[in-house]
């Protein structure tokens, strides 16, 4: 986004889109919102779409189509093998990473499945930056381990560090070395990082360690879901990079990795997935798994007016002004809720603003989740739908002990070009009407746990009466209506 003075005030942020098409929103009264929360099992995955006012829950999937996307849908060849549509978007990913190869999924978590599931044997290690939790539950399914090797830096909240997702060289040298490299299935970095506050990677850390992977024998692969919003970091707080395009920076680091995957429901603003790769052969290993799992090699999956809209969609990546209003939206919520006072994980990273749990709910022990209880206070209080990221979103250890997370934080996520400033305002607003009455907030427990992925399904209950208490305050200063 260029810098666009104002006459009269401090520069605020500025949308380079106007709006075509509207969703209308309906705010619930608060009392209705109490009824919601506890039918939805205190868990923000279940409530209703229509029962909220906004949806922060993710960027995955619910970004706002251009109006270029949406025309280029009406062209879509829906053949079943050999689709033109396929062939355009596989054009494009090779234009703008140089990889010539491309495996179609509906999704990104079904590229980590593929992948893990060619390259994961049991007692294998694959070593990240940090996971996300389908990318670590695949490998773990498969009696693999991973190995989180962030800087410690990255764990620490308040900072004002730039890339805070960058892996820990001397960590990665050690677990090789203990590990064995004929070990290691594979080295895994995420730009950025998606449980840690959108955090993004340095493009001279990737060269180091894919560098140094390389020179093992170690498979290097990139999550390339949360790219977008990495490039704009990469530009903007990069020295060695800032005289470099968007498309020069992401050739540079397309160009470090052997396989590429993404969730196309964040890159590239629709909905889908790809694997891709430099070498035939290994091209050739993972097709099966596209037509056992995803579908046939030309679609994988995925509906091709996706696809002819995603090609337009990859392409608008490449552009700043685009890329640059959700990180800019996002450091504008972050500062402003940080000179409130309240807990926020800074610098302001990519993918959504992220509330530190663990020092907002201070009273709160780990084993009642502090993140998901504010997740849910927050719904009550504003009908905002956020996510959970901390102890609810772990596993519980192989004795039935808690995990208890790095981090604790809830994420407020900015959807590409969907929200608007003044509601950005709303948020704000809530957020720090919320802190300002914290000590009401209290602890959940499960009541129905499911095995693996358990926050997306499971359901919970208040520990006390404190959602009806907080509720009752809450109508005291907003009234009925709020």
């Amino acid at each position: 986004m260029p810098k666009i003075k104002f006459y009269h005030r401090d520069e605020v942020p500025m949308e380079m889109h106007k709006v075509k098409i509207v969703q209308k929103l309906t705010l619930l009264p608060a009392r209705e919102r109490l009824a919601k929360m506890r039918e939805a099992g205190f868990n923000t995955f279940r409530l209703h779409n229509g029962d909220i006012f906004m949806d922060m829950l993710t960027d995955s999937g619910v970004n706002a189509m251009s109006d270029e996307m949406q025309s280029a849908m009406l062209r879509a060849d829906d053949a079943y093998a050999g689709s033109e549509t396929f062939y355009r978007m596989q054009k494009k990913l090779e234009e703008i990473m140089g990889m010539q190869y491309v495996l179609p999924a509906h999704q990104g978590r079904a590229c980590e499945h593929i992948i893990a599931q060619h390259f994961v044997k049991p007692g294998n290690t694959v070593i990240m930056n940090y996971h996300v939790t389908t990318s670590k539950a695949h490998v773990t399914r498969l009696g693999g381990k991973v190995e989180e090797l962030v800087k410690d830096e990255g764990l620490v909240t308040k900072s004002t560090l730039p890339f805070k997702g960058n892996i820990d060289m001397n960590k990665v040298r050690a677990c090789v070395e203990q590990e064995g490299a004929d070990n290691i299935a594979y080295l895994r970095l995420e730009a950025g990082t998606n449980l840690i506050g959108g955090q993004p990677i340095s493009y001279e850390n990737m060269k180091e360690a894919t560098e140094y992977a390389k020179s093992k024998g170690i498979l290097t692969v990139l999550d390339a879901s949360l790219l977008q919003d990495n490039l704009y970091f990469n530009k903007t707080r990069e020295e060695s990079l800032k005289d470099k395009s968007i498309r020069e920076i992401t050739r540079m680091i397309a160009d470090l990795f052997d396989v590429i995957y993404f969730s196309a429901r964040k890159f590239g603003f629709g909905r889908g997935g790809a694997i891709m790769v430099r070498e035939e052969s290994l091209y050739h290993e993972l097709e099966d798994y596209i037509t056992m799992f995803e579908g046939f090699l030309t679609y994988g999956g995925m509906s091709v007016k996706e696809m002819e809209a995603l090609t337009i969609g990859f392409e608008e990546t490449m552009d700043l002004d685009i890329i640059s209003q959700g990180p800019i939206y996002i450091d504008h919520c972050v500062r402003a809720l940080d000179s409130c006072g309240v807990p926020m994980v800074t610098p302001g990273g990519g993918l959504g603003a992220h509330i530190n749990a663990r020092e907002f709910v201070d009273h709160i022990p780990s084993e009642e989740y502090p993140a998901g209880s504010l997740v849910a206070a927050l719904y009550l209080c504003g009908g905002i739908r956020g996510m959970e990221r901390g102890t609810l979103s772990e596993e519980r250890n192989p004795d039935g002990s808690e995990r208890i997370a790095s981090v604790e934080m809830v994420r407020l996520a900015f959807p590409r070009r969907v929200f608007t400033l003044s509601q950005t305002e709303y948020v704000i607003d809530r957020v720090k009407w919320l802190y300002d009455h914290c000590h009401m907030i209290g602890g959940l427990r499960f009541v129905h746990e499911p095995k693996s992925l358990r926050f997306f399904t499971g359901t919970l209950k208040a520990v006390s009466d404190w959602p009806e208490k907080l509720i009752e305050a809450y109508i005291a200063d907003f009234g009925e209506d709020q």
